[in-house]
């Protein structure tokens, strides 16, 4: 299990579009990721998620707050008791053609993590062997046909399945999934959603899914917890569905909005949930982070931040001082407002 609490995290300026000011990656997140449970990060661009991904993974220190992996303060551990608290947390990269290197093949990239693992356990070679086959297979991936290939010669799902191998070798509790279906074919990304939902049923691997997609996050995370990250702010979070059916803040309702709708249409209309665009991520407002593109703000939204609150449902909280719930999830068009013709 994984806990956060109050994770801090800020950059310094380095000049270009955000100026020289410091920039807040993370205000104070928490969130707990229980053993064998699935949490989900949405937000858009920049707003913090690959930065939390990076800390739990220990490529990223955290300014201030806590960070506990099986209930250890990784803080005060040493530096080798905490890099070996922390292999149990692997990271799934968003970009499976950089992920790995060109230059070996299947059964390298397989073995060489496992020869390692071998030593820890005192096995053999044999064992090696025998634990990639496995693993190849775990994952959805013929052996026989892969273990002497070379990556260039895979495509985008299988090498992200074999990255999603990879990340296995070291039998890891948690997997960190940053969009890892983002430069996948999208007819191939249900069959990596399918991979870490059997993964978490099978083994018991947590999995932390960031990610733009909703629909995503609610598959691989259906009975897990939500959280809407704008500008490092856990702004709101709450079962999946109770998010994704009722959303509180504004922001979370302009996510929902965006989304493509086929058949349907929301209550209200969409076009009254667009945010304000212009964005100056280097402008630190002394009330809501959101009150200058929210097209709800009242006058006290911009002197007074909010923080996390209870909503209607059990574990559903938003960080909104004038919060209108609404459906924006499609609903089905009345029998006398469909459109006459062919569909």
């Amino acid at each position: 299990m994984i806990e956060a609490r109050g994770i801090t995290k800020t950059f310094g300026g380095r000049g270009g579009l955000l100026g020289t000011q410091p920039v807040a990656a993370l205000r104070g997140v928490d969130f707990v990721l229980p053993s064998g449970g699935a949490v989900s990060f949405i937000g858009e661009s920049g707003c913090g998620k690959t930065t939390l991904g990076r800390i739990l993974c220990g490529m990223e220190q955290v300014d201030s707050g806590q960070l506990l992996v099986g209930g250890t303060d990784l803080a005060r551990l040493p530096q080798r008791e905490r890099a070996a608290l922390l292999r149990r947390v692997q990271m799934v990269h968003q970009d499976p053609y950089s992920a790995l290197n060109p230059t070996r093949t299947v059964r390298q990239v397989l073995e060489d993590p496992l020869a390692l693992r071998a030593r820890q356990l005192r096995r053999g070679r044999d064992w090696v062997e025998s634990r990639a086959v496995e693993l190849l297979g775990l994952v959805g991936l013929d052996p026989a046909y892969c273990l002497s290939l070379y990556p260039h010669t895979l495509s985008g799902g299988m090498r992200q399945r074999l990255v999603i191998a990879r990340a296995l070798t070291v039998d890891p509790d948690v997997l960190v999934a940053d969009e890892a279906i983002a430069m996948i074919d999208v007819s191939l990304r249900l069959g990596i959603l399918a991979l870490l939902r059997q993964l978490r049923s099978e083994l018991g691997v947590s999995v932390l899914f960031i990610t733009h997609d909703v629909a995503a996050a609610r598959y691989v995370g259906a009975d897990g917890q939500l959280y809407v990250l704008y500008r490092g702010q856990v702004v709101e979070h709450g079962p999946v569905d109770a998010v994704i059916s009722s959303p509180m803040h504004p922001y979370t309702q302009c996510l929902l909005s965006a989304i493509p709708v086929l058949r349907g249409l929301e209550e209200p209309a969409a076009e009254q949930l667009m945010p304000i665009a212009g964005l100056d991520a280097g402008h630190e407002p002394p009330g809501c982070l959101f009150a200058d593109r929210c097209p709800n703000a009242e006058d006290d939204c911009a002197l007074s931040r909010p923080t996390l609150r209870d909503a209607k449902e059990p574990g559903h909280r938003h960080a909104c001082l004038h919060p209108r719930p609404r459906q924006v999830v499609a609903v089905p068009l009345a029998p006398d407002a469909r459109p006459s013709g062919p569909p």
